[in-house]
């Protein structure tokens, strides 16, 4: 069953008995050839496999920014560990924010999207206010909190996901009309969109482009409308990309028209120049000569150069092999999902992180203008680092939530990790229970509507006559006190 078929439920119940039909079923499915087919049958396989593969990118990424960074950083007459101390103090706030979406219960997480989504569309618009938002390169993007900056565009991508999923969600359970998904999802999107291009930032716009387009795609929208939303927003992508001299000069240069060696297109042609130094086997780590003031921002955007460099194509290798493990760990994730929440949500984030890998991979290789998306979990950008951290823990959370993965967690199979962490047990998803309380949520809108129609119905009207008014709420005197007749 595909994601964009999410409208029908498919919820296998946790605990139950198979029947002679299922049993038949499971028979003629082709079993497992390999030892690796045979462990992803277990129920929390999607669980581990997100939890190394976020893992090993970290760790990889905090050693190659090492690498890259130290000799800059010694140069510029600080420590040699100064970018990767900070570097690692980003990763430790990921990993507790990593925790704490693994332990938040899904209902929270949908109750808390819609504050979450308004909070940091105030904090995008508070950054651009001089004085508020930090401003590096004729670019407002930060706010400095201590020592530690935060970029408000980051964690808007993984607000307007979760608020987005949980929107497309409802309305696709209410069955509402293709007018009531499109409304408010785009118009928030497009809010968003701009008020990150006032930055300027055109990597994290495209960044929740992705995002929007995912959320709209897995959400069923007709190819038609999708189509014709998505050619408008690659029409803005090239008006937004020509409008700026440094961005028109990137597409020139990546176009070849640009042929000034030491111009627009130095620091593409120097990240070729890193990854053919380091052919099959690499250089070795820390041996790049790139990173000795040859390629600009070596630790930051074009570190996939010095992954080439250092560890050569099989480095190169693995880490897009890493990449397109969560692929399929995301995608199996949605797909197993029984709660559509989840599965819209898991899609969407999917998408997104390897989205923005692909873009990273493809402008340092030469097959995509430079954009300036950074590699998810590998270049350094503390709030990139510990947003990313914090949406693979909701995708961890996710995998944890699925049907087989429930029965085993409360027969007893939560292993040794989820012992050592003290994870609660998940919920099994309850349409009814889920239509419940969408009812009582109507119930409660839909009293305290009537409550503003009566309160209004009764309140008097100016220059309306004392007479007309309601006789019960008329002020009399008595005993020289006043009061309402009741």
């Amino acid at each position: 069953m595909s994601i964009r078929e999410s409208a029908r439920p498919s919820s296998p119940t946790a605990g139950r008995k198979p029947d002679k039909t299922s049993a038949a079923r499971a028979e003629r499915q082709p079993q497992p050839r390999t030892r690796f087919g045979t462990w992803l049958q277990r129920p929390l396989a999607s669980f581990h496999l997100v939890v190394t593969i976020a893992t090993l990118l970290t760790v990889l990424g905090l050693v190659m920014v090492l690498s890259a960074s130290s000799v800059e950083s010694y140069a510029g007459g600080g420590s040699a560990y100064a970018l990767f101390n900070q570097q690692a103090m980003y990763a430790v706030l990921g990993v507790a924010l990593f925790y704490i979406a693994l332990r938040m219960p899904i209902r929270t997480l949908r109750k808390l999207s819609f504050p979450a989504f308004v909070i940091s569309v105030v904090m995008l618009v508070l950054v651009l206010i001089p004085g508020i938002g930090v401003e590096v390169q004729g670019a407002r993007r930060w706010f400095m909190i201590g020592s530690i900056s935060v970029q408000p565009s980051e964690i808007a991508k993984v607000t307007f996901a979760l608020w987005g999923a949980h929107l497309l969600a409802s309305r696709r359970s209410e069955n509402a009309s293709l007018k009531d998904i499109v409304i408010p999802l785009v118009p928030a999107g497009l809010i968003v969109c701009g008020l990150v291009v006032l930055q300027p930032n055109l990597s994290t716009t495209i960044a929740l482009g992705i995002v929007l387009a995912a959320l709209l795609w897995f959400g069923g929208l007709p190819v038609k409308v999708f189509a014709a939303i998505m050619a408008s927003g690659a029409v803005a992508a090239v008006v937004l990309a020509l409008s700026a001299g440094y961005r028109s000069a990137r597409v020139t240069g990546w176009l070849g028209t640009d042929n000034d060696p030491q111009g627009t297109g130095y620091q593409a042609r120097q990240a070729l120049y890193s990854l053919a130094d380091g052919g099959i086997l690499g250089r070795g780590l820390g041996q790049s000569r790139a990173k000795w003031s040859y390629l600009p921002n070596s630790h930051n955007d074009f570190i996939f150069a010095i992954i080439g460099e250092e560890l050569g194509f099989i480095g190169c290798s693995l880490v897009m092999g890493l990449f397109a493990l969560f692929v399929y760990t995301g995608l199996r994730i949605a797909m197993r999902s029984a709660d559509p929440f989840l599965r819209l949500l898991t899609a969407a984030a999917t998408s997104w992180i390897t989205a923005q890998a692909v873009i990273n991979i493809g402008y340092v290789v030469g097959l995509l203008p430079v954009t300036g998306l950074q590699l998810p979990l590998v270049s350094a950008g503390g709030s990139s680092l510990a947003i990313t951290l914090l949406m693979f823990g909701i995708i961890a959370n996710a995998a944890r939530h699925e049907p087989e993965a429930i029965a085993a967690l409360h027969a007893g199979q939560e292993g040794r990790f989820a012992r050592l962490v003290r994870l609660p047990k998940p919920e099994a998803y309850s349409p009814s229970k889920a239509e419940a309380a969408r009812a009582e949520a109507a119930r409660r809108a839909a009293v305290k509507a009537a409550r503003k129609r009566e309160m209004r119905n009764d309140m008097p009207r100016r220059g309306r006559p004392v007479e007309a008014r309601d006789p019960r709420r008329q002020p009399r005197q008595r005993n020289g006190e006043r009061g309402f007749d009741r």
